[in-house]
């Protein structure tokens, strides 16, 4: 599996409140995406993002085309940025289990 860690700049004087708005206006967009297991939205005073658990890294790749990053920078007023990481173990306490996915 791949963790995408997006994060992008936000007007520091966005609030909280004024990111959940817009982060919970999006979120049914992100149902039923191919690959995505996961996703945390993110928000800190100046940076707005979200974490992401993939299925692979080819399918998170393709779902970040110019489209989607488009959206982004017109949504939030900056362009995103991505890191991808490997996730080969992930513990699950809401689902009490432990999800491997095997090192190719």
């Amino acid at each position: 599996m791949i963790t995408a860690i997006v994060r992008f700049p936000i007007p520091t004087e966005t609030t909280l409140k004024t990111a959940f708005n817009l982060f919970q206006g999006s979120a049914p967009k992100y149902r039923g995406i191919p690959g995505l297991v996961r996703k945390y939205y993110l928000w800190d005073e100046g940076t707005a993002g979200g974490v992401y658990l993939w299925e692979s890294r080819a399918l998170a790749e393709a779902f970040y085309d110019a489209d989607w990053r488009e959206m982004i920078a017109e949504r939030y007023g900056a362009e995103p940025e991505i890191s991808y990481f490997e996730s080969p173990v992930v513990v699950d306490n809401a689902h009490e289990e432990v999800i491997v996915d095997a090192a190719e």
